[in-house]
Protein backbone atom coordinates (compact mmCIF):
# COMPACT_ATOMS: atom_id res chain seq x y z
CA UNK A 1 0.00 0.00 0.00
CA UNK A 2 1.51 3.31 -1.25
CA UNK A 3 1.02 6.49 1.36
CA UNK A 4 0.84 9.80 -0.11
CA UNK A 5 3.56 12.10 1.79
CA UNK A 6 2.55 15.54 2.46
CA UNK A 7 5.22 18.72 1.48
CA UNK A 8 6.35 21.03 3.64
CA UNK A 9 4.94 23.39 1.06
CA UNK A 10 0.90 21.91 1.45
CA UNK A 11 1.37 21.66 5.50
CA UNK A 12 2.15 25.07 5.71
CA UNK A 13 -1.03 26.04 3.38
CA UNK A 14 -3.10 23.85 5.55
CA UNK A 15 -1.75 26.23 9.04
CA UNK A 16 -2.80 29.25 7.11
CA UNK A 17 -6.26 27.93 6.01
CA UNK A 18 -6.97 26.70 9.30
CA UNK A 19 -5.67 30.01 11.33
CA UNK A 20 -7.91 32.31 8.58
CA UNK A 21 -11.06 29.79 9.47
CA UNK A 22 -10.11 30.50 13.51
CA UNK A 23 -9.91 34.43 12.56
CA UNK A 24 -13.36 34.66 10.67
CA UNK A 25 -14.79 32.83 13.64
CA UNK A 26 -13.47 34.94 15.87
CA UNK A 27 -14.60 37.58 14.29
CA UNK A 28 -18.12 36.15 14.12
CA UNK A 29 -18.24 35.96 17.99
CA UNK A 30 -17.06 39.44 18.12
CA UNK A 31 -19.50 41.13 16.09
CA UNK A 32 -22.66 39.39 18.19
CA UNK A 33 -20.71 39.76 21.37
CA UNK A 34 -23.11 42.35 23.35
CA UNK A 35 -20.53 44.04 25.86
CA UNK A 36 -22.01 44.00 29.74
CA UNK A 37 -23.34 47.45 31.21
CA UNK A 38 -21.26 47.45 34.15
CA UNK A 39 -23.81 46.75 36.53
CA UNK A 40 -27.13 43.69 36.86
CA UNK A 41 -30.18 44.38 34.84
CA UNK A 42 -32.78 45.64 37.40
CA UNK A 43 -36.05 43.53 38.01
CA UNK A 44 -39.14 44.33 36.80
CA UNK A 45 -40.37 45.40 39.64
CA UNK A 46 -37.79 47.69 40.45
CA UNK A 47 -37.78 49.51 37.29
CA UNK A 48 -41.65 49.60 37.69
CA UNK A 49 -41.25 51.60 41.05
CA UNK A 50 -38.45 53.71 39.11
CA UNK A 51 -40.93 55.49 36.80
CA UNK A 52 -42.61 58.72 38.14
CA UNK A 53 -45.71 58.38 36.08
CA UNK A 54 -47.27 58.10 33.00
CA UNK A 55 -45.52 60.46 30.22
CA UNK A 56 -47.79 62.94 29.10
CA UNK A 57 -48.66 62.31 25.12
CA UNK A 58 -47.38 65.40 22.97
CA UNK A 59 -49.98 68.52 22.52
CA UNK A 60 -51.56 67.53 19.52
CA UNK A 61 -52.68 71.69 18.79
CA UNK A 62 -51.18 74.48 18.97
CA UNK A 63 -53.88 75.73 21.70
CA UNK A 64 -53.22 72.51 23.37
CA UNK A 65 -49.72 73.51 23.53
CA UNK A 66 -50.12 76.93 24.83
CA UNK A 67 -52.42 75.95 27.56
CA UNK A 68 -50.06 73.53 28.76
CA UNK A 69 -46.90 76.09 28.87
CA UNK A 70 -49.49 78.61 30.37
CA UNK A 71 -50.46 75.68 33.37
CA UNK A 72 -46.65 74.93 33.78
CA UNK A 73 -45.91 79.33 34.17
CA UNK A 74 -48.96 79.28 36.66
CA UNK A 75 -46.96 76.44 39.01
CA UNK A 76 -43.49 78.38 39.01
CA UNK A 77 -45.68 81.64 39.48
CA UNK A 78 -47.84 80.00 42.78
CA UNK A 79 -44.06 78.52 44.41
CA UNK A 80 -42.54 82.03 43.80
CA UNK A 81 -45.70 83.82 45.21
CA UNK A 82 -45.49 81.43 48.42
CA UNK A 83 -41.80 81.75 48.98
CA UNK A 84 -42.60 85.46 49.37
CA UNK A 85 -45.09 85.41 51.11
CA UNK A 86 -43.34 83.36 54.03
CA UNK A 87 -40.60 85.41 53.71
CA UNK A 88 -37.72 83.87 51.87
CA UNK A 89 -34.92 86.60 50.89
CA UNK A 90 -33.96 85.00 47.84
CA UNK A 91 -37.55 85.37 46.62
CA UNK A 92 -38.08 89.40 47.69
CA UNK A 93 -37.76 91.98 45.78
CA UNK A 94 -35.03 94.49 46.19
CA UNK A 95 -37.47 97.03 48.11
CA UNK A 96 -37.92 94.11 50.81
CA UNK A 97 -34.71 92.58 50.90
CA UNK A 98 -32.46 92.50 53.90
CA UNK A 99 -32.87 92.20 57.93
CA UNK A 100 -33.48 95.58 58.64
CA UNK A 101 -36.64 95.65 56.13
CA UNK A 102 -37.65 92.23 57.77
CA UNK A 103 -37.17 94.23 61.41
CA UNK A 104 -39.20 97.18 59.96
CA UNK A 105 -42.13 94.73 59.51
CA UNK A 106 -42.03 93.10 62.66
CA UNK A 107 -42.24 96.43 64.30
CA UNK A 108 -45.41 97.46 61.85
CA UNK A 109 -47.44 94.05 62.00
CA UNK A 110 -47.43 93.84 66.29
CA UNK A 111 -49.13 97.31 66.18
CA UNK A 112 -52.40 98.29 66.00
CA UNK A 113 -51.68 101.10 63.24
CA UNK A 114 -54.12 103.98 62.61
CA UNK A 115 -52.92 103.77 58.96
CA UNK A 116 -54.59 100.74 58.29
CA UNK A 117 -58.05 102.61 58.32
CA UNK A 118 -56.86 104.43 55.47
CA UNK A 119 -58.20 102.60 52.69
CA UNK A 120 -61.83 102.90 54.52
CA UNK A 121 -61.13 106.44 54.83
CA UNK A 122 -60.68 106.66 51.24
CA UNK A 123 -63.85 105.08 50.68
CA UNK A 124 -65.38 107.43 53.09
CA UNK A 125 -64.78 109.92 51.46
CA UNK A 126 -66.42 109.32 48.03
CA UNK A 127 -69.45 107.72 50.10
CA UNK A 128 -70.09 111.41 51.23
CA UNK A 129 -70.49 113.02 48.05
CA UNK A 130 -73.56 111.17 47.79
CA UNK A 131 -75.24 112.89 50.96
CA UNK A 132 -77.05 115.24 51.98
CA UNK A 133 -75.20 118.52 52.63
CA UNK A 134 -75.02 118.55 56.16
CA UNK A 135 -74.18 115.14 56.86
CA UNK A 136 -71.72 115.60 54.20
CA UNK A 137 -70.42 118.41 56.11
CA UNK A 138 -69.73 116.13 59.53
CA UNK A 139 -68.73 113.23 57.41
CA UNK A 140 -65.61 115.97 56.33
CA UNK A 141 -65.34 116.48 59.32
CA UNK A 142 -64.23 113.48 60.81
CA UNK A 143 -62.81 112.36 57.59
CA UNK A 144 -59.83 115.56 58.57
CA UNK A 145 -59.73 114.06 62.22
CA UNK A 146 -58.70 110.79 60.79
CA UNK A 147 -56.11 112.04 58.22
CA UNK A 148 -54.21 113.99 61.14
CA UNK A 149 -54.29 110.76 63.50
CA UNK A 150 -52.64 108.63 60.80
CA UNK A 151 -50.28 111.85 60.15
CA UNK A 152 -49.27 111.44 63.84
CA UNK A 153 -49.34 107.29 64.45
CA UNK A 154 -47.14 107.18 60.87
CA UNK A 155 -44.81 109.78 62.34
CA UNK A 156 -44.23 107.56 65.58
CA UNK A 157 -43.90 104.70 63.66
CA UNK A 158 -41.00 106.26 61.53
CA UNK A 159 -39.38 107.33 64.84
CA UNK A 160 -40.16 103.75 66.76
CA UNK A 161 -38.47 102.09 63.26
CA UNK A 162 -36.11 103.81 62.87
CA UNK A 163 -34.58 103.78 66.18
CA UNK A 164 -34.81 100.31 66.60
CA UNK A 165 -32.67 99.63 63.56
CA UNK A 166 -30.43 101.66 64.69
CA UNK A 167 -30.30 99.91 68.07
CA UNK A 168 -30.01 96.27 66.92
CA UNK A 169 -28.77 96.68 63.20
CA UNK A 170 -26.14 99.71 62.40
CA UNK A 171 -24.47 98.49 60.11
CA UNK A 172 -28.08 98.90 58.26
CA UNK A 173 -28.33 101.99 56.09
CA UNK A 174 -32.06 103.01 57.26
CA UNK A 175 -32.64 105.44 54.77
CA UNK A 176 -36.03 104.88 53.79
CA UNK A 177 -37.41 102.46 56.19
CA UNK A 178 -39.77 105.06 57.87
CA UNK A 179 -41.44 105.85 54.80
CA UNK A 180 -41.70 101.67 54.50
CA UNK A 181 -43.10 100.81 57.55
CA UNK A 182 -45.94 103.41 57.07
CA UNK A 183 -46.92 102.43 53.62
CA UNK A 184 -46.95 98.99 55.43
CA UNK A 185 -48.90 100.29 57.53
CA UNK A 186 -51.70 101.59 55.59
CA UNK A 187 -52.55 98.08 54.31
CA UNK A 188 -54.77 96.05 55.46
CA UNK A 189 -53.01 92.87 57.54
CA UNK A 190 -54.03 90.07 55.24
CA UNK A 191 -52.92 91.84 52.26
CA UNK A 192 -49.55 92.89 53.17
CA UNK A 193 -46.45 90.61 51.45
CA UNK A 194 -44.67 89.30 52.59
CA UNK A 195 -47.28 88.19 55.63
CA UNK A 196 -46.65 89.16 59.10
CA UNK A 197 -44.86 86.23 61.00
CA UNK A 198 -45.44 87.82 64.57
CA UNK A 199 -48.77 88.54 65.89
CA UNK A 200 -50.16 91.88 67.25
CA UNK A 201 -48.92 92.48 70.69
CA UNK A 202 -46.04 90.19 70.85
CA UNK A 203 -42.41 91.27 71.74
CA UNK A 204 -39.76 92.27 69.19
Amino acid sequence: MKLSRRTPKSQAADSIESEGDVAVESDRVSASYTPGKGRPTPKRNEAQGRRTGPVAPPPRTRREAYKRMRGQGGNRRAEVRKAMASGDDRYLTKRDKGPARALARDVVDTRRNVGSIFMLVAVLVLVTYALPSNIRTWAMSAVLVIFLMVAVDSFVLSRQIRKLVAERLPDEPARGLGWYGVQRSMMIRRWRMPKARVRTGDPI
